[in-house]
């Protein structure tokens, strides 16, 4: 994550969201790929960028399941090429960070992501990876194969927690399926933990909690469900603090009921908006391949051959505007969770979710019509936004 723009850049906007308050109009200036200062009021005319009038400038979407995009699947593209081709993908999305995710499969695989891994890391928009798996409960294994869901053994472990040390990487289990000094051994190694896939009792996963297990991988989705005497995953998550969840916001995976009840129990500051999005994303292609089974969209639904939903044909700023509408919730909380709030979890929240002095120039500007209008990492544009926003924001008055 030591990328960084080397030159001075003023953003001007009559709309910027600073990470907590919608603020405007007023201008952006970005030095050394940081924010060096915030002005408000009109007259900044001297701006590198004007946004057109429409347009919100607000901190960048993190998005911390990626499976696929851009026609690649991670799995089957454990390399630095497929990453980059997944990362563009997302980032014409709205996307300025994210961990690509790898779900089950072979140790090799998983090794052959570890072994680029550390060049990965510098890929703009990279901001570690998401193991999602082996260690899975097989009764909630979703889309996942089976045949390779297993307790890692010792070399699994040693290409798992080599992924501690490249950026800030998240780890997927199922605490009941694995032993305890597991959990603590992967921690250690500097990995963030997520239940998920799990068929765990409520009290396994405090005591889960209590040893450092900080996430939930999409919240309500291949858990044990909330039942009067046994609360499960989905009831401790709702009710304990502690916990960050993700969830997965399509309209598809999660009763827009259900959404609003997590979005009162978890609030916006433990509530993730994910993706969760497989190679699609990106493509006019309406079939894939994974790991020996087609997958079919339609009408937005990713499927098996059986049914099963098989991730999630959906981007960040897609997710950003369902929350806005399904959840019935305000712009700000919507924007929250998609940025501050997966920063805090992995933690870098003095880093990244905000617009404020000292803060890394990670941005996305998009209208009223939740179209992306340009994306800044480090304060370097995307490779039309910097161009084409100071040529159709000229064309506008701001």
């Amino acid at each position: 994550m030591g990328y960084a723009g080397s030159s001075s850049l003023t953003i001007a906007a009559r709309h910027i969201f600073d990470g907590t308050d919608m603020r405007g109009p007023g201008s952006v200036r970005i030095s050394q790929g940081r924010v060096e200062s915030i002005t408000l009021g009109e007259g900044e005319t001297c701006a590198s960028i004007h946004l057109p009038a429409d347009a919100i400038l607000a901190p960048g979407f993190i998005d911390i399941q990626v499976n696929g995009g851009g026609g690649v699947l991670l799995n089957e593209h454990p390399t630095e090429a497929g990453v980059r081709r997944i990362v563009e993908a997302h980032r014409e999305r709205g996307t300025t960070g994210c961990l690509p995710t790898l779900i089950t499969d072979r140790t090799k695989v998983i090794e052959r992501l570890a072994a680029v891994a550390a060049s990965c890391v510098n890929i703009p928009g990279v901001l570690g990876f998401h193991l999602e798996g082996p260690a899975l409960n097989r009764s909630r294994k979703g889309i996942h194969p089976e045949a390779e869901i297993r307790v890692p053994d010792r070399r699994d472990v040693a290409a798992i927690k080599s992924f501690g040390s490249h950026g800030r990487s998240v780890v997927t289990l199922a605490p009941e399926c694995v032993p305890a000094s597991m959990i603590d051994e992967l921690i250690e190694a500097g990995l963030r933990i997520a239940a998920g896939h799990s068929e765990a009792s409520a009290a396994e996963i405090g005591r889960a909690a209590e040893r450092g297990v900080s996430g939930v991988t999409h919240l309500f989705n291949a858990m044990s469900q909330l039942q009067a005497r046994e609360p499960g995953l989905v009831g401790a998550t709702l009710a304990d603090d502690r916990l960050f969840a993700g969830i997965i916001c399509d309209g598809i995976h999660v009763d827009p009921v259900a959404l609003r009840v997590a979005f009162r129990c978890k609030g916006r500051d433990r509530l993730m908006l994910v993706t969760d999005a497989m190679p699609l994303v990106g493509t006019q292609l309406l079939q894939f391949i994974l790991q020996g089974r087609q997958v079919t969209l339609r009408e937005n639904r990713l499927t098996g051959p059986d049914g099963t939903l098989a991730g999630a044909h959906l981007s960040m700023i897609e997710a950003v505007r369902n929350a806005v509408a399904l959840l019935e919730i305000p712009l700000a909380d919507a924007l929250i969770m998609a940025s501050r709030t997966p920063a805090a979890f992995l933690g870098l929240e003095f880093e990244l979710g905000r617009i404020a002095p000292g803060y890394r120039a990670d941005f996305v500007a998009f209208n009223a019509n939740f179209e992306i209008v340009g994306t800044w990492i480090g304060g370097v544009g995307s490779m039309d936004s910097a161009s084409e926003v100071s040529r159709r924001g000229s064309m506008s008055s701001t």
